[in-house]
């Protein structure tokens, strides 16, 4: 293939092509790195011995390894004998069904805020929150978060809000988006939580699938030096909704920039347009809210969130996850992954409105007793050394953030990031798509000194928690393999004609048994969630990605199999970009295809076709 420097023009290339790209980059390195003597000494798990151990007993014995981890948390009920496990992978003998500690009763919220503050740990920090300006910052311990969570469930309850009903979530990276996911949790309604970077047709979209019986939001929002009116966006989407025949009875409003110094804020007197919909205050609602509110009781297989994805036939999948099995595993996976020991400092880059931040920022550190960095900002704003000075002053020890942001920051330079001294840091974690070798060793010898072990993670918005991943104290690291599969997960390789690979090989990545934490359904849809996951190797889940399987084991993520993009560790549906750009008035049809770009891994090239070639400029400025 023809070699091209960075300054040249990016590659187009068919999506099919993608998966081996990586592939290739990742054998210019064999060089194999031992974890850190340091993280080793201290760590959950400290040989590889260990870990086989472990691992062998949690795909033999499923039941039993994940009874025993599930008497950490608490339950109102128990699980009975023989229901830890109850599934079916094969469409050939019936419907897909997943089912982990099914009549066991609990609640995600009480096990990540109440049995802390039970213990005894209610003074401790749960999240250190700061701004996108660096003079914003706030704390809150367990049982402040407590409260705040308990009077916004009560706020959740005088509006109608029951056990079951969905609650649409549009926030920037506050502490109230926590609280508000919580607040669902403790009662027993479903949240629904739409990045708030999406438009107001991507959010419509979502409500209306969801149908959503309230919508929370904020006034607005900055990101770096970009303001964005989410109060505006938020109107825009119900006034869509309305034309579509379908309207949430209630929006509650946060005035995110009251008390904010910035030169831009919200439209000054802005009156919202859905006058069908009642706009309350969240401030208000909060004043006259009591701060003890009793959780909800619900069974382990009860709906806890549901969160979009991508498809490759256009329209979003609601992908749900439930309280019992979610819980267990995005704790756990938080606890081995991140060799976690209190009281150190956890710091995930990622924002809330995806995956990560559900499983690493919100659900798993808080059902450990963690204490968290949420930040609002992005990495390089004011300048490119925020995340290493966030990283000194609440003297972080665990680091989780996207090969995207890391490739960003090495154009900056060595200097930036050896301006702070970093000397807190053990663990290096990387998310969302693979990553280079050349971008794990500077990551490993530049932000690391050396002295830091990499958690270089694969997993999904479906699978709810880390699937193969290094475990920080044991495991040797070779740069852009993701290594081995975490407890219970049983990975496989499948040729086109659905032949397991043994050995070596390349091809589709399957799970052949369930996990804690694995998806339920496609919220609506159950029939789109056995075609899309297991039609096409029967018994088996389609993870949709290639992977390649080394001679020592090692597993390396290469790409999507479909047409999925992942641009800066987003996944994003050729089919529903082209959908939306078919939209606009002036173009006939569309095509998407990917690019290869240094920075963000992949990048969207679109070609359309206008109705007049005059038509190409305003198309370009809508667009911008």
């Amino acid at each position: 293939m023809e070699q091209r420097s960075a300054e040249s023009a990016p590659y187009i290339i068919p999506n099919k092509i993608l998966p081996y790209i990586s592939v290739m980059a990742s054998h210019i390195t064999g060089e194999v790195y031992p974890p850190s003597s340091e993280v080793a000494q201290e760590s959950h798990v400290r040989t590889m011995e260990e870990y086989k151990h472990m691992y062998k007993r949690s795909i033999e014995d499923p039941e039993h390894f994940w009874s025993e981890i599930a008497e950490q948390f608490y339950w109102k009920h128990k699980w009975e004998e023989g229901s830890v496990l109850k599934y079916n992978f094969d469409v050939g003998k019936g419907g897909i069904s997943i089912e982990w500690f099914k009549g066991a009763v609990t609640n995600i919220c009480y096990n990540c805020l109440d049995r802390h503050v039970k213990d005894g740990r209610g003074d401790v920090v749960a999240f250190y929150w700061e701004g996108n300006d660096p003079a914003d910052k706030s704390q809150y311990t367990y049982q402040q978060l407590l409260n705040e969570v308990c009077k916004f469930s009560n706020c959740l309850k005088k509006l109608g809000v029951k056990k079951g009903d969905r609650v649409g979530i549009y926030l920037p990276m506050i502490v109230e988006l926590v609280i508000a996911m919580l607040a669902c949790a403790r009662i027993g309604a479903i949240h629904s939580i739409v990045f708030a970077g999406f438009s107001a047709n991507s959010l419509s979209d979502r409500i209306m699938d969801s149908k959503c019986d309230l919508i929370i939001t904020a006034d607005g929002m900055h990101r770096g030096s970009k303001f964005i009116k989410l109060e505006e966006i938020a109107d825009e989407a119900l006034l869509l909704c309305e034309t579509k025949g379908f309207l949430p009875k209630s929006c509650i409003l946060f005035r995110n920039m009251r008390n904010k110094k910035s030169e831009k804020h919200p439209t000054p007197g802005y009156k919202p347009k859905t006058a069908a919909v009642s706009w309350l205050d969240w401030t208000d609602l909060m004043s006259v809210s009591a701060d003890w509110c009793e959780a909800e009781w619900v069974d382990a297989e009860m709906e806890l969130f549901m969160l979009y994805t991508s498809g490759s036939t256009g329209k979003p999948k609601g992908v749900v996850h439930t309280h019992g099995g979610y819980m267990l595993y995005a704790s756990t996976t938080f606890k081995y992954v991140f060799d976690y020991h209190a009281p150190e400092v956890f710091f995930c880059t990622a924002d809330i409105g995806w995956i990560t931040g559900h499983s690493y920022i919100t659900y798993g550190p808080l059902a450990t007793g963690a204490t968290s960095v949420i930040f609002e900002g992005v990495p390089t704003y004011p300048d490119a050394g925020r995340l290493w000075q966030l990283v000194d002053t609440y003297k972080v020890s665990k680091f989780y953030t996207a090969p995207t942001a890391i490739r960003l920051l090495m154009k900056f330079g060595d200097d930036l990031v050896k301006k702070y001294s970093r000397k807190s840091l053990k663990i290096l974690g990387t998310v969302g798509e693979p990553i280079n070798p050349e971008t794990w060793i500077w990551y490993y010898t530049v932000v690391g000194d050396k002295r830091c072990s990499i958690v270089d993670t694969w997993w999904q918005t479906e699978t709810g928690g880390h699937m193969i991943t290094p475990l920080p104290g044991c495991t040797p690291q070779k740069p852009g393999s993701a290594t081995f599969p975490f407890f219970g997960i049983v990975p496989a390789i499948f040729n086109e004609d659905g032949n397991e690979i043994e050995g070596e090989g390349q091809g589709y990545l399957v799970i052949k048994k369930p996990w804690p934490s694995t998806m339920r359904t496609v919220y609506g849809d159950h029939s789109r969630f056995e075609s899309t996951y297991f039609e096409k190797f029967p018994g088996y889940y389609l993870t949709g990605d290639g992977c390649y399987r080394d001679k020592e084991g090692y597993y390396w993520l290469t790409g999507r199999t479909d047409d999925i993009l992942n641009v800066s560790g987003h996944r994003l549906g050729t089919a529903e970009l082209e959908s939306a750009l078919v939209q606009h008035s002036d173009i006939v049809e569309a095509a998407v295809v990917s690019g290869i770009h240094e920075i963000k891994g992949e990048s969207i090239y679109c070609f359309v076709t206008t109705r007049q070639v005059s038509y190409i400029a305003r198309i370009k400025c809508d667009i911008k």
